[in-house]
Order: C-alpha cells, then sequence, then structure tokens
C-alpha cells in the first residue's frame, strides 16, 4: 500500500533502507489524510479560539487526535503487513496504547498495527495447515481476538508508557536548551519530534506552559513559536512543489494550504518520512526562525491554534508583526533552499527514474550514462552498457 503513495526506492543500501522504512512509515499516514484534513477543519472553525467558536462540536476535537487518529493509523499499518485480519488486530492493539498513554498516540499506533499484524500473520501460518476442515472460521475468529486482546494488555501496560517517556524526555531536552541560552538549537530536537507526531506534546505539554508563565510577565514569549512556527514546513513542500518526486508534486499545492493556512502541520510530516534526509531542512528552518525571533525581540502572546499564519497574526502583539513576519519568512526560505538542494534541485538522484534520457532520439548523453552507473537503476545506462558487451559475444559465436 506503501507504494501506492509512495516514489518506489531503488537500490540496496543504507540510504535505500532509511527511504524504504520512511515510505513504510508514510504509507500509514498518507491513506488517512483525508482524516487529518476533518480534524484540522474542525479543530480550526470550533475552538474557543477558532472561527466559530462552538463548545458542542469542540468537543469532537479531542477524541479524534486521542483516539480515532492513532486507530485508524494503526489499522493502515495493520493491513499492510497482513490484509483485513492485520487490519483488524492492529486496530484493537492500537487502542491499547490510547489508553496507556495520556499524549496522542501517533507513534504509538505506527509501532503496534504493524507488530499486532506481523504476530497474527506468524499465528496464522502456524494453525493454517493444523487447523481441521470445518473449524476455520472458529479459530480464525478466537485466534485474532487472542492476538488483538494480547497486544492490546501490552500496549497499555508496556508500549505506551515507553512512548510517553520518550516525549516527557524530549520535552525536558527542550526545557534544558530554553534554560541554558541555547534557543536556536531547540529546532534539533523539536522537528525530529514533530516528524514523528509528538508535536502537540511538546507544544502544549512543555513550550506552552512555559510561555504563558513568561507572557504574564512580559506581555509576550518567544517560545509560542519555537514549535508552531509555520515555515519550516511551508519551505519543504514549496521544495516538494517544485523539485519533488513527480508523482507527490501534484499533492503539494493543497499540502500548502492545509498547513500554512490552515495550520495543520501534522500534513507535511509524511513528505519527511518519505525521505528522513529533509529533516536538516526544517531543523536549518526552525534554527533560522528563531534566530529572527530572536534578534527582532518578537513574540506571541498566546500559543497559536492551529499553527496558522492567520492564528499568528491574532496572537501577535500590537507593533509585534515585522519579527513575527520575518522569522516565518526567513525560516520557509532556509527550509525551501536547503530542502531543494538535499532533492537535488529536481533532477534524478537515485529517488525516481530518470525520463529524460528515453525521449531523446540519439545515443544518451554522458551525464544519463553517469548517473546510471551510479544509481544503478537507469534504463537507458543499462541498455548502453549492454550494447558495448554485444559485440564480444558476437565474434565468440
Amino acid at each position: 500500500m506503501a507504494d501506492t503513495y509512495t516514489p518506489t526506492v531503488h537500490g540496496t543500501g543504507v540510504k535505500a533502507s532509511i527511504q524504504r522504512f520512511g515510505g513504510y512509515l508514510a504509507g500509514m499516514i498518507m491513506p488517512n489524510i483525508g482524516a487529518f484534513i476533518a480534524w484540522g477543519l474542525i479543530t480550526a472553525l470550533f475552538i474557543p479560539t477558532g472561527w466559530l467558536p462552538n463548545k458542542t462540536l469542540g468537543a469532537l476535537v479531542d477524541p479524534i487526535i486521542g483516539s480515532l487518529l492513532p486507530i485508524l493509523i494503526g489499522y493502515t499499518g495493520g493491513r499492510m503487513v497482513h490484509g483485513q485480519r492485520g487490519a483488524v488486530v492492529g486496530a484493537v492493539a492500537t487502542m491499547g496504547v490510547v489508553v496507556g498513554a495520556d499524549v496522542p498516540m501517533f507513534l504509538g499506533a505506527m509501532i503496534m498495527g504493524p507488530l499486532a499484524a506481523y504476530v497474527i500473520k506468524l499465528v496464522d501460518g502456524f494453525i493454517q495447515e493444523r487447523t481441521k476442515a470445518g473449524f476455520e472460521m472458529l479459530v480464525d475468529n478466537f485466534s485474532a481476538g487472542i492476538v488483538g486482546a494480547g497486544m492490546a494488555v501490552l500496549g497499555v501496560w508496556a508500549v505506551g508508557p515507553i512512548v510517553e517517556s520518550i516525549t516527557e524526555a524530549a520535552g525536558q531536552a527542550v526545557s534544558w536548551l530554553i534554560g541554558n541560552g541555547l534557543l536556536p538549537f531547540a529546532s534539533v530536537l523539536i522537528e525530529p519530534a514533530k516528524v514523528l507526531f509528538l508535536n502537540n506534546a511538546i507544544n502544549h505539554g512543555v513550550l506552552g506552559p512555559l510561555g504563558v508563565a513568561e507572557a504574564v510577565k512580559q506581555g509576550k514569549s518567544i517560545l509560542f513559536m519555537l514549535e508552531s512556527n509555520p515555515g519550516p514546513g511551508l519551505g519543504l513542500l514549496l521544495a516538494y512543489m517544485f523539485f519533488g518526486p513527480r508523482l507527490l508534486r501534484p499533492s503539494a499545492p493543497a499540502a500548502i494550504v492545509i498547513q500554512f493556512l490552515g495550520g495543520i502541520h501534522e500534513i507535511y510530516f509524511p513528505y519527511v518520512l518519505m525521505k528522513p534526509r529533509l529533516i536538516l531542512a526544517v531543523m536549518a528552518g526552525g534554527a533560522s526562525g528563531i534566530l529572527v525571533f530572536m534578534a527582532t525581540g518578537a513574540g506571541l502572546v498566546a500559543t497559536p491554534a492551529p499553527g496558522s499564519i492567520f492564528a499568528y497574526m491574532a496572537v501577535t502583539p500590537r507593533g509585534g508583526y515585522f519579527g513575527v513576519l520575518a522569522g516565518v519568512v526567513v525560516a520557509a526560505a532556509v527550509s525551501f533552499v536547503v530542502a531543494s538542494a538535499l532533492l537535488g534541485f529536481g533532477r534524478a538522484n537515485g529517488d525516481e527514474p530518470a525520463v529524460e534520457p528515453d525521449a531523446s532520439a540519439g545515443q544518451p548523453d554522458a551525464g544519463a550514462l553517469r548517473d546510471g552507473d551510479t544509481a544503478g537503476d537507469e534504463v537507458p545506462a543499462g541498455d548502453a552498457k549492454d550494447d558495448k558487451q554485444a559485440q564480444p559475444v558476437t565474434r565468440e559465436v
């Protein structure tokens, strides 16, 4: 299923393995983007600071992000491993980590869904030939139920608390950086944690309370902008739109609207998971934005929720718009430049098959041959090598 949403990765090296792993994680998220958008729209509209505040409809926000989205991710991950049976068992197991922790369990769902599906896959392989005729339905249902229940208990007792501990450790590390005046370096921890869907835990669990305490004394706080800056995500998505794999370029404009205007940063996380080296781009963009915020004395009066440019403007103190906008623009520009460079500015580099040589009527140019020799998967270069080897074979015959 991941192949439907991510470009095919060629090669067998460490780089290719990391890309396959990132593509697999993205494959659990991308089919559920519609649910993320639905949650984002409900959040942007109906929370107390939204466009149409409504207490009744706003009550949908927490159950969706706390239960529905993790279960959908676990369901999709289980289906990728073992079809519908894996999906059902993965969803049940994911419920365990949802109950076992107080933070959104996106990371826990990515673990429990595929893990539970793999366990039931092993169980099915063991009992398939040992089940007598007429008992298949009974054995299948009870085996899935037993495995699902067991994995859910494991999620409550083990995986959920472990993931929550990881979240708390990341938050403590950010607090240490803040306390030691190393604020720009906070992006080194914040951005990878965001991509693992720990953004809400870091923002609302650590940075938010610290920012409130500072805002009470000074009237504003830069801490509200460390995680919520929409600039790095905007730059990354722009780089994908212009230089990303051809399969994904058409999806970038809509993602930009959702991320930058709607404030749903989760929309760009799968794009980083597909190519993990791009984490460097958002880290550089985040650090650059923080430097500008510090240099201009920028700050917000409250947490921008969701983290859209509109929410930023709504909680910017009077006279502070220049610093806030400058930090967002610089973060987007740096992220765009770094991500574009990491994407090879659109040149085929082994992440996607090259198409230019196929259209040439004559011999492929030297650059195409070199790219083929390096990547090992380009058809024109391979044909050229076969042609060179064809003559000696003919002479031997």
